[in-house]
């Protein structure tokens, strides 16, 4: 279990235990994957398997993920994040933490969702991100998925911090979306953090320097 630090990819992080397990064994390949990808400004807990051991991903994909979001309202990006610049402005001053948690309880449970053209969902054969940087529009169907809990830590408005439990296929950038539309306002994600995969907590990870240092004792 590794802890994620901000603005290193999925990917940054699988190389780098790559390169240490490969350089301190001295092999020259290893199968390296992951249980679910974050985005580079999103931080938290990743799963790396190795080896054999990249037969168990599955089970970790399809497990519940917990998040703390943090979300600002009056304010809309074409990423739904801080990847890409304010397009729009919208009013906040109607939005309470009564009102906040009355539009909560709407996402609980089955419900589906679209998810964000800034993506790597495939659409014609291409990452659907490679459309939005050309921006060209093209509809991606929604899909289903689970959010079991929704709760309140910190509202400071017009931000609100939100702790989520949901299933597999979740973006929680395209929650943060919803949620603004969902109180008559628009929303962007401004911070992102993955705290548990199933019974895995980010408390036991291991940050990046930590597990260079571990494997080269």
């Amino acid at each position: 279990m590794l802890d994620k630090p901000l603005w290193w990819t999925s990917f940054d992080l699988v190389r780098k235990c790559r390169n240490v397990v490969t350089q301190r064994l001295k092999i020259k390949k290893l199968k390296v994957g992951h249980a679910g990808t974050l985005d580079p400004l999103a931080t938290g807990l990743m799963i790396i398997c190795t080896g054999k051991a990249t037969k168990s991903i599955n089970e970790w994909v399809e497990a519940k993920k917990e998040y703390v979001a943090t979300i600002e309202f009056g304010r809309t990006t074409p990423s739904f994040d801080l990847e890409t610049e304010t397009d729009a402005t919208f009013p906040t001053v109607h939005i309470t933490r009564e009102t906040l948690e009355k539009s909560l309880c709407g996402f609980l449970g089955k419900t589906k969702q679209t998810p964000p053209l800034f993506s790597a969902k495939n659409v014609q054969g291409k990452r659907a991100y490679t459309f939005a940087r050309e921006g060209i529009d093209v509809e991606l169907p929604a899909k289903p998925i689970i959010i079991s809990e929704l709760e309140i830590i910190r509202f400071d408005a017009p931000v609100v911090e939100v702790r989520i439990v949901c299933s597999k296929g979740f973006y929680v950038r395209a929650f943060a979306r919803d949620l603004g539309i969902a109180n008559h306002s628009g929303a962007c994600l401004t911070g992102l953090r993955r705290t548990a995969i199933g019974n895995f907590r980010v408390e036991r990870a291991m940050s990046p320097e930590l597990f260079e240092q571990i494997v080269n004792i």
